[in-house]
């Protein structure tokens, strides 16, 4: 079994309702900070369990749960003569249960679609008990500036219309994996604690408590703390006993003082990578996780190198058989290692702030193993920027990003969101990608002496702008750095710390730029001295229209 489907309304950053339709097995959600990534999971978490945060919502609920624009207006609205009712938040999620008598509990209407399906609504809305109190509230004189958060409470119904259901009926079992959350307490780390707890037996721990029970026999028994204790007797501080010993208040007391080490390190105190790497390895395989149908997994990448995430991710396939997975990143290597087939681009509309989804469920399936096999390649770079500058290598990227400097003011183009992106000769798969967005994507290649080839090549392919010099004599980048400043070489041979009398011409100090490719663009990068740029290269900064001949 697994969701199908989750609609949100008016949770956090979701003003109205937004819908996702989710795989029944691998889930990639990414997008730009803020677009919702990480709410979504977190919404998924709090219909299934009630919990946020690692607590109950009980102790949570704060107005800042609710989206703030349906907060505002519900605030305005009660200074004017049509007060709207108190907003509340829905979450919504549609199962796919092949058991049909357990799918038929869950069965019906019951929903803000009307559909028949079988699912659970959560809400956190007002509770109509405290309607007199909230009239007296409204007809009072007194601003009122926040969501009277005291009146609300959450609940939850089956499709099929029954409220008499908790999280413990709920079939599908989730386990949220965050990696980057580091409560301490005690010297302890939360999260590590209730792994360590939901991966023992009950008889497991029963054994922990009694040995922790004798810990406190010993302790009191020692002949410091014994005579410590008698001191304390003398002094007559109260009536009562009073004496130094290990808090035992408590069923599972131990929880809160044993500490996990590694290598005689106490967890907290290890690096940050090698606690994520622990934290997502044991949650994977504790208890829960095996009986959970749904793995929500926050930014697996965090604090990881290359070669731990890769064995992170790796992990993460072997043993997430069977069960549905979603996972919020920035990585692009983790979007590409995982399938690119499997992702969801969420971005925000800057007009309306509505939230739109993107799916690239039918990238070709060679594309999809090319950049698995090649997960290092910036593909989630190409996703989220505005405007994409594709180019073969670092010299190119370089050089572009000098033009632009030198015709918009000395900015970088990812001042203006423009991203320069070094994509070697995988130019058609990343098209392939930007298709899908209907995103413009400007290309910046030599002609290799093969222009009407290259021509051919891209013209079918809509929203693009190629930039390729014509002149087949000048077949690369450096060639055609050296013919555009052709009348000035001395500033061309200074920017690079050359002699003249070894680099007279253009050939000889293309030729060296040729042999000394990156330092070369890094040079021209870097120095104050100004120099041309070819045509194409203009073109692709959006600078004249690159036809002439260079």
């Amino acid at each position: 079994m697994y969701i199908r489907k989750v609609i949100i309304k008016n949770y956090k950053c979701f003003y109205g309702s937004f819908e996702l339709e989710l795989n029944k097995g691998m889930n990639i959600i990414v997008g730009p900070n803020e677009a919702g990534k990480s709410t979504i999971l977190e919404a998924i978490n709090l219909a299934l369990s009630g919990i946020i945060h690692g607590k109950y919502l009980q102790y949570e609920l704060t107005q800042f749960l609710f989206n703030n624009r349906a907060v505002c207006e519900y605030l305005a609205s009660l200074k004017s003569e049509q007060p709207l009712d108190p907003p509340e938040i829905l979450i919504e999620l549609f199962f796919e249960i092949e058991d049909e008598s357990l799918a038929a509990r869950f069965e019906g209407t019951g929903n803000s679609l009307r559909e028949k399906a079988s699912g659970v609504q959560f809400r956190v809305k007002f509770n109509d008990r405290y309607q007199e109190h909230y009239s007296i509230m409204l007809g009072s004189n007194d601003d009122i500036n926040s969501l009277p958060i005291e009146f609300y409470d959450y609940y939850w119904s089956t499709f099929a219309r029954n409220t008499d259901i908790t999280p413990r009926q709920i079939p599908i079992k989730a386990a949220f994996i965050d990696s980057s959350n580091n409560r301490l307490r005690s010297g302890s780390d939360v999260y590590i604690s209730k792994m360590i707890h939901d991966y023992l037996t009950d008889e497991q721990k029963i054994q922990i408590s009694q040995s922790y029970r004798k810990l406190k026999e010993n302790f009191i028994a020692d002949a410091p703390i014994d005579r410590i204790n008698n001191l304390l007797e003398q002094e007559k501080l109260s009536n009562k006993k009073i004496e130094l010993s290990v808090d035992m208040s408590t069923r599972d007391a131990w929880e809160s003082s044993i500490t996990t080490y590694l290598d005689e390190i106490p967890f907290s105190n290890i690096g940050r990578g090698e606690q994520c790497l622990i934290k997502t390895k044991l949650a994977l395989r504790h208890r829960k996780a095996l009986e959970a149908s749904l793995l929500l997994l926050e930014e697996p990448e965090n604090h990881l190198s290359y070669g731990k995430l890769n064995e992170l991710l790796r992990y993460i396939e072997e043993n997430s058989c069977g069960k549905q997975v979603i996972v919020s990143t920035h990585s692009s290597f983790v979007a590409n290692k995982l399938g690119l087939e499997n992702l969801i681009l969420i971005n925000v509309c800057n007009d309306t702030g509505e939230r739109r989804k993107t799916r690239f469920g039918d990238l070709k399936e060679d594309t999809c193993r090319f950049f698995a096999k090649l997960a290092g390649y910036d593909t989630l770079r190409l996703i989220l920027c505005d405007r994409p500058i594709l180019v073969e290598g670092p010299s190119d990227e370089l050089i572009v990003q000098k033009a632009y400097m030198k015709y918009h003011n000395g900015r970088l183009p990812i001042q203006d969101n423009i991203d320069v992106i070094s994509v070697g000769t995988s130019f058609l798969r990343f098209l392939e990608i930007a298709q899908k967005l209907e995103k413009h994507v400007v290309i910046v290649t030599d002609n290799d002496r093969k222009y009407n080839e290259i021509q051919e090549k891209y013209s079918s392919i809509n929203n693009i702008t190629l930039c390729v010099s014509k002149d087949e004599k000048a077949y690369t980048l450096e060639l055609q750095v050296a013919r555009a400043n052709r009348r000035n070489l001395g500033h061309l041979r200074s920017i690079l710390g050359i002699p003249t009398d070894k680099y007279q011409d253009e050939s000889a100090i293309a030729e060296y730029m040729i042999k000394n490719k990156v330092e070369s663009a890094w040079k021209i990068f870097e120095s104050d001295i100004d120099i041309e740029f070819p045509q194409y290269i203009l073109k692709a900064v959006g600078v004249g229209n690159g036809n002439g001949e260079e």
